[in-house]
């Protein structure tokens, strides 16, 4: 029995990530290897079947530091991200590993799937909806795609889909127009929990495009709907799933002309540039949104998630369910601060213990 004790403190995207190197190593060869995570993130690993507890001062546990790709690996045409993870193991004599899944693996205990998410205790009723992250905070501003767009979006689908805002509530910008707003109300294990109850997903390249795939769907369909506004700064052929529909704008630009840039930042804010690499500074932006973010207009996004109801693997609102939001929405729009989505929730809590067979 070979063990394994994995370090990653890189933030949760990468341990999602890291998520399917362990699930392969375990299939690939069961019963051969022991493996545990030292992490930042360890929410990720909760019931997670592949791990178990090591001493990491224990002379037999082997000690791997996990960090995420780096620059030069994302620019390589053949490096694809979760086969490139999994060389953490391949360089160890004796271990044969490849691809399994293409997606992350995260797993929620039974207790957890029995739980009304926190769309279904504002709302009263299980209805479909879609997580929007408008991300792009101030330490990845070329991922971020201009607010009046995502509004755009939204009311282009008003009445057909349910959209549920959420990020850190720091770096997000401003709530949204008609939708419902959860910015800053989630942890990362209620984050996780949303993701399964949802339908679809609309986002730029960040964790909640990694939890999209890595997460099991509720009822709605085989895979989450996932579309992905990324412009260039990175690559498709590396970090694309195969079921999400990815905005790339890779070779129709100088500064992305056969991979993602992979830079960072529009602008310094502040003292940044005192930390921060002139590597990480966009090169072609357009006020505080890069040029290649720019071209992807509104229209292109309304189709990409269209294509998902017209191939007919999912359904918009049905009149009740219209209903349902309408309400909901007006209901938030009248509130003046979270106490209302504190007691809306505890309300709904209450009505579900009280509701369950003892």
């Amino acid at each position: 029995m070979r063990r394994f004790l994995l370090y990653c403190n890189y933030g949760p995207s990468a341990n999602v990530m890291l998520t399917a190197a362990v699930r392969d190593l375990h299939k690939l060869s069961p019963g051969q290897f022991e493996t545990d995570v030292r992490t930042d993130c360890p929410e990720i690993w909760l019931n997670n079947p592949y791990l178990s507890k090591l001493d990491e001062h224990d002379p037999d546990v082997v000690p791997l530091d996990c960090p995420p790709p780096s620059r030069s690996e994302k620019e390589q045409a053949s490096f694809r991200l979760l086969p490139g993870l999994l060389q953490y193991f391949s360089v160890l004599p004796g271990v044969n590993i490849r691809p399994t899944i293409f997606r992350g693996d995260l797993h929620l205990s039974r207790k957890e799937r029995s739980w009304f998410s926190q769309v279904q205790e504002l709302t009263g009723d299980r209805i479909p909806f879609w997580l929007l992250s408008t991300g792009g905070g101030s330490k990845a501003s070329t991922k971020r795609w201009p607010p009046d767009r995502y509004q755009a979006v939204v009311d282009e689908f008003r009445d057909r889909i349910l959209f549920v805002q959420v990020g850190t509530g720091k770096d997000d910008g401003e709530a949204l127009n008609s939708v419902i707003d959860l910015r800053g109300k989630t942890d990362l294990r209620q984050l996780v929990r949303l993701v399964h109850h949802a339908q679809g997903v609309l986002t730029s390249p960040n964790l909640l495009m990694h939890l999209a795939a890595a997460i099991d769907t509720s009822n709605f369909a085989p895979n989450r709907a996932c579309t992905v506004v990324a412009g260039g700064s990175q690559s498709f052929h590396w970090q694309r799933y195969p079921t999400h529909q990815f905005l790339h704008t890779i070779g129709a630009l100088p500064c992305c002309e056969t991979t993602g840039c992979n830079r960072t930042l529009t602008h310094f804010i502040g003292d940044e540039q005192k930390f921060e690499s002139a590597q990480d500074l966009c090169v072609d932006p357009l006020g505080n949104v890069a040029r290649c973010m720019n071209m992807l207009d509104t229209a292109a996004v309304v189709r990409a998630i269209q294509r998902y109801f017209d191939g007919g693997l999912l359904s918009y609102l049905s009149n009740d369910e219209m209903r349902v939001a309408r309400r909901t929405l007006v209901a938030l729009d009248d509130r003046q601060d979270g106490t209302v989505f504190e007691e809306t929730a505890d309300e709904w809590q209450h009505a579900a213990i009280a509701q369950a067979p003892s």
